[in-house]
């Protein structure tokens, strides 16, 4: 006696074997040296970074520290916001970080009338155009602007000041 095979049931005994066997393989999904490195490329500027320059162009450079030298100029950036504290006013808004892309969004600023006001008209301009960051040594951070020739450069506070 011949057992004949249903040819409905071959076809759906082929297609069951085939999902089962597209599932993917069940073997742990290693990290490789190129996916760490793309994840080490997010910049980490979290906490307090003194102003040593503005430069708007290649002519135009404001020094916080030798216009007001008793007074010390600094970012602070925290996860998702940063605040910049000049001689006499403050600025808050949000930062965004992307790899080496940087954001700093619209925000607030105290409008004190300062004796020098340079700083704060440098960095009215220039926030707007920064666009990328870079870290060297963990002590020294470049926010780039647009341009090549406008950028903010900041030194890593030694001790922060609240």
């Amino acid at each position: 006696m011949r057992t004949r095979i249903n040819p409905k049931w071959l076809a759906g005994l082929f297609i069951v074997s085939a999902m089962i066997s597209c599932t993917g393989n069940n073997k742990p999904v290693q990290t490789t040296a190129k996916d760490v490195s793309r994840k080490a490329a997010d910049v980490n500027i979290n906490g307090q970074w003194y102003i040593e320059s503005i430069v708007l162009d290649n002519s135009t450079a404001i020094r916080p520290h030798e216009r007001a030298n008793s007074a010390k100029q600094y970012f602070e950036f925290t996860d998702s916001t940063y605040d910049i504290m000049t001689n006499c006013n403050v600025f808050h808004g949000t930062v965004a970080i992307n790899g080496d892309s940087i954001k700093l969004g619209d925000g607030t600023m105290t409008e004190i009338a300062c004796e020098d006001m340079a700083t704060e008209e440098a960095l009215r301009k220039i926030l707007p155009k920064i666009v990328t960051v870079n870290v060297e040594n963990d002590s020294t951070v470049r926010l780039n602007g647009t341009i090549s020739s406008e950028y903010i450069l900041l030194r890593k506070a030694g001790m922060e000041i609240k």
